[in-house]
Order: C-alpha cells, then sequence, then structure tokens
C-alpha cells in the first residue's frame, strides 16, 4: 500500500525541481486532500490552466467518493477534459516533459495526467521547396498533433490509423506511423512497428533523417552497389495533400515530432518523378508536366557526357552542331571543368542555404561574376561547358526530390568518368595497336557504355523497403501501371 504522499515525493525525487527554473510545482487542497500539480512553464496553454484550476478547487470533499480511486475521480469530477490516468513513472514523466500536467491527489494510486500543453509553433504555411501553382497552400509544421490534424482532415476514413511510438532514451520523441488499413502491406507495417519499438539510440538528433536510416539498416534490401547506393528508400514531403494520396495509394508514412516533414515509404524511382501540380491541372496539362520531367530526367543524365564525347571528337557531329564544339586548345580539359563545375554549382547551392535573405542578391552577382565573366577570360572555364552545367543545374530542379536529384548527380559523374578512363586507356600503345587510329574513341564510347550499364544495373538491383523493385511498372513489366505512370489518367 503506497502512503500518502508517494507520487507526489516520487515525482519530486525524479524531477531537477530547483535545478531547472522551468519545472513548476504548485500544492493544492483538492476536495480537504493534499494535491501536488508538475508541469513545464511555456508549453502548457495559459487559456486552458485557469480552467482546470477553477474546477480542481471547486471540488467538495463529498465529491471524493472513493479516497484511491483516481478513475473514478476523473470520471466523477473532470469528465471533459482531455485527461487519463497512468502508474508509471518513465511514461509520467514523458508526459511532464511533453507538456502535460502531472497531478498527484494524496491518497491516490495512480496520477492524473491532463492534456492542456500548447507548443510554441509556426504557421501552415505553404513549404518553400514544394510550392504548387494551384491547390492547397497549407504545410506540416514542426508541431507533432498538429501535422496529424492535417492528414485526418484529407483522410476521414476509420481505416485511417495513426500508431503511437517512443523514440530516443534522451529525446523521447513522438513518432507515429500512418497507414491504410487493408491496403497497405501488413507485414511491411509490423516490421517497421518492431523497428521503431526497438531504436535504443540515446537522441534522435536530425529527427526523420535519424529514424530512416535505421529503418533502412535493419530492413532495407541489399543492392549492386551496397552502402554506397545513392539511391533514395524513402520520399519526403511537406505536403498534407502528398502524404494523403501516397497514403490512399497504400503506402505508409512516418511522422516525427519537432519534423515538418513526413517520411514515406517504401518507394520506386518512379515515385519521385510525380509531383502535385500534375493533378492540380486538367490532364493534358499534367500530362505535358509528366513527360517534361521524364525528359529532363534522362537528359541530366546524358547531357555533359555527351558534350564531352563530341567536343573530343569520340563520336562524329553533325555540321548544323558544330557551332557549339570548342575550337582551340584550353587551359584544363573539359572532363575537368565538368568536374569542378559540379562542385563549383554545390558550393553554391550550399553557401544560398546559408546566405541572409538581405545577402541573397549579393551571392547572386557574385556567383554569376565567378561562373560567368571572370571564369572565361581566365581560361578556367570555356562558355560551352558552362551553358551545359546550367542547363543541367535548372533541369535538376524539375525533380521534386533532392535525394533522387543526388542520385542522378552521381550517376552523371559516373558516366563522366567512364568517357575519360576509356580515352585514356584508348590512348595507351595497346590499345591502339590492337584497334588503330579509332582506339581513342572506340574506347571512350566503350567507356560510356559500360557506365551507362553499371549506373543501370545499380538501379535495377535497388530494392524498395518492401522488398519489391526499385524499377516497377518496367521491372517487372506491368503495361497498365506504365501507362498510369506516364499519363495521368484521372485525378
Amino acid at each position: 500500500m503506497q502512503n500518502n504522499n508517494y507520487w507526489a515525493e516520487t515525482l519530486k525525487s525524479a524531477l531537477p525541481i530547483g535545478e531547472s527554473f522551468d519545472i513548476i510545482v504548485r500544492d493544492l487542497q483538492i476536495g480537504g486532500k493534499k494535491a501536488v500539480m508538475f508541469f513545464v512553464n511555456g508549453l502548457v496553454t495559459g487559456d486552458t490552466m485557469p480552467m482546470v484550476m477553477s474546477y480542481l478547487l471547486k471540488i467538495k470533499p463529498e465529491e471524493m467518493k472513493d479516497p484511491t480511486d483516481a478513475s473514478l475521480f476523473l470520471k466523477e469530477n473532470l469528465p471533459f477534459l482531455d485527461a487519463q490516468t497512468d502508474s508509471q513513472v518513465e511514461s509520467i514523466l514523458k508526459f511532464i516533459f511533453s507538456g502535460l500536467i502531472a497531478l498527484a491527489v494524496e491518497g491516490f494510486s495512480e496520477v492524473i495526467i491532463i492534456d492542456s500543453r500548447h507548443y510554441p509553433n509556426r504557421g501552415i504555411e505553404e513549404p518553400s521547396k514544394e510550392k504548387s501553382l494551384r491547390g492547397a497552400k497549407d504545410g506540416f509544421t514542426e508541431a507533432f498533433m498538429t501535422n496529424i490534424a492535417l492528414i485526418r482532415r484529407r483522410i476521414r476514413d476509420p481505416k485511417l490509423i495513426f500508431t503511437s511510438h517512443t523514440v530516443g532514451t534522451a529525446t523521447r520523441t513522438d513518432v507515429s506511423l500512418v497507414y491504410m488499413k487493408g491496403k497497405a502491406d501488413e507485414a511491411l507495417v509490423k516490421k517497421i512497428a518492431d523497428k521503431l519499438n526497438s531504436i535504443t539510440i540515446d537522441a534522435v538528433s536530425v529527427g526523420d533523417q535519424t529514424i530512416t536510416e535505421h529503418i533502412i539498416q535493419e530492413i532495407g534490401q541489399k543492392s549492386f552497389l551496397g552502402w554506397l547506393n545513392p539511391y533514395p528508400k524513402v520520399r519526403y514531403t511537406q505536403r498534407p495533400d502528398v502524404a494523403a494520396a501516397h497514403l490512399t495509394e497504400g503506402k505508409i508514412a512516418i511522422v516525427v515530432d519537432t519534423s515538418p516533414t513526413v517520411i514515406l515509404l517504401p518507394t520506386g524511382i518512379f515515385d519521385f518523378l510525380q509531383d502535385v501540380d500534375d493533378y492540380y491541372f486538367p490532364a493534358i496539362t499534367g500530362n505535358y508536366f509528366r513527360l517534361l520531367r521524364a525528359f529532363n530526367f534522362i537528359g541530366i543524365i546524358f547531357i555533359t557526357p555527351l558534350y564531352l564525347m563530341f567536343a573530343q571528337a569520340y563520336v562524329p557531329v553533325y555540321d548544323a552542331l558544330k557551332f557549339f564544339i570548342p575550337q582551340g586548345d584550353f587551359a584544363i580539359s573539359l572532363f575537368w571543368q565538368f568536374i569542378l563545375l559540379e562542385l563549383a554549382i554545390d558550393g553554391l547551392k550550399l553557401a544560398s542555404l546559408n546566405t541572409p535573405d538581405s545577402l541573397g542578391m549579393s551571392l547572386s552577382v557574385i556567383g554569376a561574376l565567378i561562373l560567368g565573366e571572370l571564369a572565361i577570360t581566365s581560361g578556367w572555364f570555356i562558355p560551352q561547358t558552362i551553358l551545359c552545367m546550367a542547363v543541367v543545374a535548372l533541369a535538376s530542379f524539375t525533380q521534386p526530390s533532392i535525394e533522387l536529384g543526388y542520385g542522378i548527380k552521381f550517376m552523371r559523374i559516373f558516366i563522366l568518368i567512364g568517357v575519360q578512363l576509356g580515352a585514356h586507356l584508348g590512348a595507351t600503345s595497346f590499345a591502339a595497336g590492337l584497334l588503330g587510329d579509332s582506339s581513342i574513341s572506340i574506347c571512350a564510347i566503350g567507356g560510356a557504355v559500360v557506365a551507362t550499364i553499371i549506373d543501370f544495373i545499380s538501379v535495377a538491383t535497388t530494392k524498395t523497403l518492401a522488398g519489391t523493385s526499385y524499377l516497377y511498372p518496367l521491372m517487372p513489366f506491368d503495361g497498365n501501371a506504365v501507362k498510369h505512370l506516364f499519363f495521368r489518367t484521372k485525378a
């Protein structure tokens, strides 16, 4: 039998009272009984607290029917509040640090937990990375329950299930696994739920990315490249309408507290080529957007390797295109110009992320000068290579996934390396003696073909988290799914 002050003393000893100023303790008298209230200042809304206090202090001794039953007290005296009882110290502490109020009443066998939390939160404005020309303009925020509500608002179906999990022994981050019962892969749902429950890291340091890496490490399918595989296994979105659409298709979502990004899985490569604007416009316009995105996907892989082969005369050039081929010598080889430009563009992207808005124009001017006139006049680059990389950089922004964009980038660089290595091999005396005057061209083309095949094998052998092909519906081929993939037939 617990003594009258058991829960109050237990929580006082477990909390850093007096050390951390935001931990608030209030002694009360409720129905003639001593009670202690515990909460975190700043996480409890000021609107609800006066109402809670007024009803608690109005309770009379005769209304305390059972001196030890917290559930009965809750039912008889506070039925209108979002409240529950708990008798586990760890979960009570988690509730307190999550912004709930813990009420320890003298003689009660359980602690009363009252939900009066209020998190500092920004508005649900449209995410800057996933803007749409038409359609909804709301987006996920760092507030866990707000994100849950944004999904529930769009899918009003009892089959939509939200399961609750806690990840991180220090952060104890709230995570919800979301799926449509009957549509999602139940086996995969169970695997992910078991993994979420078994993650024992001290902290979820970067939120969604930390959880993603642990899930992929545990149930991710092996691929040809192993840990070097650059292709994303999950899709990230900050748009509630995108998350809702994927859920109704049978996919799974993971919502992480403090993160405005929702994780969607399993995903194949073609899931990243679809965008929300495809469905907010008439079918012909949506199909145009989708086909343009598909052509850009292919183009940004092969533009620079093809130009390198044309410019170095590894493959013949039509007379109409010879104006674009550089004449004479240049200080840095075309291959290294492309490699340096790849690095420079990524460096500018990182710089723009850390540049204050007031200095954004200055960065644009500096970037244009460095990669424009000065870069050309100094002899580092030629106009053609800068134009090719500018086209590649602009075309890459048509892809909604940053992660896939870098996967494509590595494919392109690998083909460039294949062309260069092939050309060096063709320049050796052995290759010249074997293949004759065309040895360099043949080996360069061969290097590009081999690199492209390796790229394709790496994609083809990649599996989604569900164990299916990353290239579905092309591998295995599903004609009906391919039609819906490339042509939007209905909204």
